[in-house]
């Protein structure tokens, strides 16, 4: 096989990362992927106009975050959504991780079913529900921790039935409202 064809590396000839070029790397060392991305967070060819991401690692306030990640949801970008409640994750107290990682998991719960992964969105939307619901007494930053519980209940119930009828599922309709005020009803 000719080294740098296109049965070698994967990509259309001129579209992606040359053979033997450095990898996209962080200052940690960790992969990062330089394709573009489209709503979703689905990559895209090479050199495709995309979405633009998210920057990783961005100290914010919890107020900042929510307000960041609302603004995304609304939008419908529930996968940057996610990149910004991960980083607040990460950041977190160790009393409020599972609070931020649940979250996340729900705006990742969100882009799957977008993506048409039933399964997973509603796997992922429980999943989330169950690590937030611990925090309902405590109400932290104003995050309307039932009406997210509800929200991701009753989109998960609902996923069901949207795939068997084969209807489109739009992110930015089913949305939720992360803090008081209530939840977007589901679609």
């Amino acid at each position: 096989m000719e080294t740098g064809s296109t049965a070698d590396t994967g990509t259309e000839a001129g579209t992606g990362p040359k053979a033997g070029a450095p990898r996209d790397r962080d200052p940690e060392g960790r992969a990062r992927n330089a394709r573009p991305r489209d709503g979703l967070g689905r990559p895209l060819p090479y050199g495709a106009p995309g979405v633009e991401r998210q920057p990783e690692g961005v100290e914010r306030s919890p107020r900042q975050a929510l307000a960041e990640a609302q603004d995304l949801l609304d939008r419908g970008l529930p996968f940057h959504a996610h990149e910004v409640l991960e980083d607040a994750w990460k950041a977190a107290p160790e009393q409020e991780r599972q609070l931020w990682r649940g979250l996340a998991q729900l705006a990742v719960g969100l882009t799957h079913a977008a993506r048409g992964n039933v399964k997973g969105g509603a796997a992922l939307l429980l999943r989330g529900a169950g690590a937030i619901a611990p925090y309902a007494d405590t109400v932290p930053y104003d995050i309307d921790i039932p009406g997210l519980t509800a929200w991701a209940q009753r989109l998960a119930d609902r996923l069901g039935e949207r795939s068997e009828r084969g209807e489109p599922f739009e992110a930015a309709v089913n949305a939720p409202r992360l803090c008081a005020g209530g939840s977007r009803p589901a679609e």
